[in-house]
């Protein structure tokens, strides 16, 4: 794959005192599904070892990392029949095998079967450590269902209970939430993780072509709210996004790391492979938000709104 690395890190305008750590130089990897099981986890393997190789020593990988994006049409059947074990599935054991072989954190991403009567299973992302440890688990908790991401047929909620864990990384000295995709598009998600003390926030992601607004290019946008969430919360965003053509949807790739000034620090192309490697200075976030205190200065009070039921009038159901 294509390795893309940043040669410096950028200053930090807001800041005051010297940092106390050095910057934690991480990896992402934006990849296109194969069918073939064996070539697929070989490729992932060695983009990993790539970043590696480039000195990273946390490794995040794009939403459903090893299966073929199941959403772009309805499902027929158990649609939790694809569902794998969390413990023992193939992506737990490929995350294992990975970090163990590069040394590295592997982040990736599964269906997860999780029966409970109603055919679905959880979207849920994972962080294993370098001896094979799962480090941490976090459900995906907003749930698309738009035409051609009828994930709510596939997919339950995660539980409302503890649904933004923050992660202490041990031997890292980083704060990390694993929300997924669809989380992205909400600010309460970044913000309930700035509150929580994360420092970098992950997104596995599989988005791309809008199947009943062909020519409307989303990528923007989806970059924009990011990017808006990394400034307003003071946080580092990782978006590890895949590519290529799979059923109804093109994924438009564009995997990106941006900081809490909203500089994209490293970006992949569109429609190809690559392996991105770049250095947080996580010290930035309490440079920013000390000159900006947007979490000090939140009004709570105000906010009983936000947590009402959905309104009728905000309901949709998508034609079936």
């Amino acid at each position: 794959m294509e390795l893309i690395t940043t040669t410096s890190v950028p200053t930090s305008p807001a800041r005051v005192d010297e940092p106390s750590a050095p910057p934690l130089r991480i990896g992402v990897v934006q990849h296109h599904w194969r069918e073939d099981a064996d070539e697929l986890r070989a490729v992932l393997s060695e983009a990993i070892g790539q970043a590696a190789e480039a000195g990273a020593t946390a490794v995040f990988l794009p939403e459903l990392t090893l299966s073929r994006y199941p959403a772009d049409t309805l499902p027929e059947g158990t649609p939790s029949a694809t569902a794998e074990d969390l413990e023992t599935g193939p992506t737990i054991t490929f995350a294992r095998e990975a970090a163990k072989a590069h040394d590295v954190y592997v982040h990736a991403s599964l269906y997860e079967k999780a029966d409970q009567g109603d055919g679905l299973g959880f979207n849920t992302a994972v962080l294993v450590a370098p001896d094979g440890t799962l480090v941490a688990r976090t459900r995906k908790t907003h749930i698309p269902v738009t035409a051609g991401y009828y994930e709510d047929k596939y997919f339950r909620p995660g539980p409302p209970e503890d649904a933004y864990p923050v992660v202490d990384v041990p031997g890292q000295d980083v704060r990390l939430g694993l929300p997924t995709c669809w989380d992205e598009w909400f600010p309460e998600v970044a913000r309930l993780y700035a509150i929580g003390g994360a420092d970098v926030l992950v997104y596995p992601t599989a988005i791309g072509s809008e199947p009943d607004h062909p020519e409307f290019d989303t990528q923007p946008l989806w970059q924009h709210t990011i990017v808006g969430h990394a400034i307003a919360n003071g946080l580092f965003v990782v978006a590890p996004n895949r590519t290529g053509t799979e059923g109804l949807i093109t994924f438009y790739g564009t995997s990106f790391v941006a900081d809490p000034y909203g500089r994209i620090l490293v970006q992949a192309p569109r429609e190809t492979e690559a392996v991105l490697v770049t250095d947080l200075d996580l010290s930035q976030r309490k440079d920013w938000l000390d000159l900006f205190p947007f979490l000090a200065t939140r009004r709570p009070d105000s906010y009983a709104a936000l947590s009402e039921p959905v309104r009728p009038e905000h309901q949709r159901q998508v034609s079936e």
